[in-house]
């Protein structure tokens, strides 16, 4: 099954802002009559200087559509239930590794995951899906894997500094590994867009933690992207702008 892969992949191989912003007011110019007004919806993503990028939760909740009646797929249910958690898992291992090493790259990302999760939760109530976070609390998951993992990469961000940084980076990897897998599963246009807006989040947060990492240790080697996919994500700005 794709969830035994998914989850297998990431266990196995790890050794693994959107600033939330006012949205800016879509202003209208006088038109004619003949001419009707046309309005640019604002950006889901805002994103800071260092990187972080938060998704405007509340704009996404009135660009998503009302819900087809002909569902969703197995494919992208399962694929929901586990982004939801998935970047809570993020969210709580930066959080947790802010309280070990004060480093506020931590602290700021994390607060950019939560807005990831929520964003998720956002499609997982368009959907009536129930919500696999039946706890807040950080550290504590459904996903049996997931709980795992967080235990593992905790352990693990605690050896040092670089070693916390690279955890992160490697989070942003395989996040970024899911939700193009996902996307492949998925011609639901409102599914495409919270994938496209969280990919966008986590090749920034990528290239912020490989910022980091390169001014502590030197280069950085990607962990699970391919050689020619992480030089095309590093090799490349910031990205401000966002899918709608």
């Amino acid at each position: 099954m794709k969830s035994k892969t998914r989850n297998r992949r990431i266990l196995t191989g790890l050794t693994m802002l959107f600033i939330l912003t006012s949205i800016a007011a879509c202003g209208t110019s006088a038109q004619s009559e003949e001419t009707p007004a046309v309005v640019e919806a604002a950006p889901l993503l805002i994103v800071d200087e260092q990187g972080s990028t938060e998704v405007d939760v509340e704009g996404l909740e009135t660009a998503v559509s009302p819900p087809s009646s002909s569902g969703l797929t197995a494919s992208e249910v399962e694929g929901l239930l586990f982004m939801r958690e998935e970047e809570k898992l993020a969210r709580d291992v930066y959080l947790t590794l802010y309280e070990v090493w004060g480093l506020n790259i931590f602290r700021n990302i994390a607060s950019a995951e939560e807005t990831h999760t929520e964003a998720v939760r956002v499609l997982l109530d368009q959907y009536g899906l129930d919500d696999p976070m039946t706890s807040d609390a950080s550290g504590v998951f459904v996903n049996a894997d997931l709980q795992a993992l967080y235990d593992q990469l905790v352990d693990q961000g605690s050896q040092s500094l670089v070693d916390a940084l690279r955890v992160g980076a490697a989070i942003e990897e395989i996040d970024i590994l899911d939700l193009e897998d996902n996307l492949t599963q998925t011609d639901n246009a409102d599914i495409q867009l919270v994938y496209q807006n969280l990919l966008r989040g986590s090749r920034n947060h990528l290239r912020s933690f490989v910022r980091q990492i390169e001014n502590r240790s030197g280069a950085y080697q990607p962990q699970y992207l391919t050689q020619d996919s992480y030089e095309a994500i590093t090799g490349t700005g910031i990205e401000t702008g966002s899918e709608r």
